[in-house]
């Protein structure tokens, strides 16, 4: 029972995830874009976590850790991009 929760869980993610590329290459603002990533990245980890349960390998879960930091640095330049125009220090 729980295996076909998780199968179907993940096919919602997996579609999600596609919907939300597509955002990507069409978002009207760099806004919608960058929250479009964030949303895959997020998307993708919750997927590698669920990967991580279904295949009883713990190491998908240590990978998940750094994808979330390295998005939230990318929110945090693109920000800092917007603001002030430049990504100098």
């Amino acid at each position: 029972m729980i295996w076909e929760i998780v199968l179907f869980v993940s096919i919602l993610y997996l579609i999600n995830i596609v919907l939300l590329t597509i955002i990507v290459f069409k978002g009207p603002t760099i806004g919608d874009q960058v929250l479009a990533i964030d949303g895959i990245t997020y998307g993708s980890i919750v997927l590698l976590i669920l990967f991580s349960v279904y295949f009883k390998e713990p190491i998908l879960t240590v990978v998940a850790i750094p994808l979330a930091l390295w998005v939230y640095a990318l929110d945090i330049y693109v920000s800092k991009y917007l603001e002030r125009g430049d990504l100098g220090a």
